[in-house]
């Protein structure tokens, strides 16, 4: 926080937030690992807003195991492939860079596959 005076007036308070920024395609594994890398890019605890990078290299959810989120997600691929799948009347979602899908909270979902020969990114949004 910063207190300042202006021409004479009284004090003003500026409040100073700290900044962050990045690149979501910087910094990629250059192997892949057992499992997806997961960096959260931003949180705020006050709404419970939560924005992840993820990136996935032939990774899927076993076969069985489904999210069931408290909180909705919007889930974007920035570059790569993948397809979710849903459990219910839905088709499965094939996603590819640029495409992003709203998944309402306790939307059974999995994902079902991802490219196995290179990297794709997600960025994830969950509020």
């Amino acid at each position: 926080m910063i207190t300042a005076k202006r021409n004479g007036e009284a004090d003003m308070v500026v409040h100073r937030q700290a900044f962050s920024s990045g690149n979501v395609l910087a910094d990629l594994p250059a192997t892949p690992g057992t499992n997806e890398l997961i960096q959260v890019l931003a949180s705020h605890a006050g709404n419970g807003v939560k924005i992840e990078r993820i990136v996935s290299h032939g990774h899927a959810t076993p076969l069985y195991e489904w999210y069931d989120q408290t909180r909705h997600e919007w889930v974007m691929v920035v570059q790569g492939e993948a397809i979710i799948a849903f459990d219910n009347e839905r088709d499965d979602l094939h996603l590819r860079a640029g495409d992003y899908v709203d998944i309402p909270a306790h939307c059974r979902h999995r994902v079902a596959w991802t490219l196995p020969d290179t990297d794709t990114v997600w960025l994830a949004v969950f509020y």
